[in-house]
Formats: structure tokens, sequence, C-alpha cells
């Protein structure tokens, strides 16, 4: 339990998520997802970890979609996104298909584009 956030997955330490592992080059990578997409189990990682550092948050007939990157776990990502310039909805458009369907992803494409051309 997170007293800012709630319920949250259990870390070591307070750093990375125990389903966690730091690949060969550093990297934290879910292995939950790992062991998806090497067909060894069905169940894909929670939604809610797919589209983090975006979090869920449900109000009364709608819900809200806020980024809330942590200062320290996302600090890395965070920096090679604006150093590739891969804004964050287009770093998690699979966890934003999956969560919302393809359509979705479409309309935040075209406010992005239409944002990005009045700038």
């Amino acid at each position: 339990m997170d007293d800012q956030y709630g319920f949250v997955t259990p870390a070591v330490n307070g750093g990375i998520c125990v389903y966690g592992y730091t690949d060969e080059l550093g990297i934290v990578k879910c292995g939950i997802e790992k062991a998806w997409k090497e067909g060894k189990t069905d169940f894909q990682k929670p939604i809610s970890c797919h589209l983090f550092p975006i979090r869920i948050i449900e109000h009364k007939g709608y819900e809200s979609l806020n980024y809330e990157p942590r200062e320290t776990l996302c600090k890395p990502a965070c920096k090679l996104g604006k150093l590739l310039k891969v804004p964050v909805y287009v770093f998690l458009k699979d966890a934003l298909i999956r969560k919302y369907g393809a359509e979705f992803y479409e309309g935040i494409e075209a406010v992005a584009k239409k944002v990005k051309s009045q700038k």
C-alpha cells in the first residue's frame, strides 16, 4: 500500500517491481511480459502495468488518464524518451490499443498532430 497511489504492485526495497528483472543492458523489464512473449504463459501482464506510467483514474461515468512518472524509477526512460523525441503516448501505443482500441489511439494521434502543427 502506497500513501500517494493506494494499492500498488509490490516492489523490492522500494525499487523495481518484484516481477521485474534487469537485462544484460541494465534495462529493467517485466518477467510476466517476458514469459508471455515466449509463450510460457497465456497471461499478459496486467493492463495497469502495461500502461505505466499512465494511471487510470475512475470517475462516475468516465475514466481519466494521468501521466504520473516516478522521479527516480522513470528517470532513465524519460531521459531517453526526450533524447529520441518519443512521446509517452507513442511509447505506450500497444498498451493504449490493448485497453481502449485502435480508434481511440488514432484519436490521440490526430490530436497530437494538430497540437504539433499549431506550435
